[in-house]
């Protein structure tokens, strides 16, 4: 590992510190009334959940060595879940889907 200068990692951190604050503080000063719109509200009712997929499906297709376990994971998890399994199932089924590519490919 290389030596970085003190002055940079403490600068790093208060960048760092800065946008994470801004990015938290700036929607609370910019929206003081609450919201009343329907559709407004109903599409930031989403924005969790759109969020959490696009942050999370890049990494369960990256998860293993080969993209194609990793896609066939996705797949029988999704099969699994459209025909309402079990959390358990599907998780174990897609481990297993996964597992068994990676063995044959």
């Amino acid at each position: 590992m290389r030596d970085i200068p003190m002055h940079y990692f403490w600068m790093s951190l208060l960048v760092m510190a800065g946008v994470t604050y801004l990015i938290r503080a700036v929607p609370f000063t910019l929206c003081r009334k609450k919201v009343e719109n329907r559709f407004v509200k109903s599409f930031l009712a989403y924005v969790p959940y759109a969020v959490l997929g696009a942050m999370t499906f890049p990494a369960i297709i990256y998860s293993a060595d080969k993209i194609a376990a990793g896609v066939a994971g996705t797949v029988v998890a999704l099969i699994m879940a459209y025909r309402r399994r079990s959390l358990l199932t599907v998780a174990l089924a897609a481990c297993a889907a996964a597992f068994l590519v990676l063995l044959i490919v």
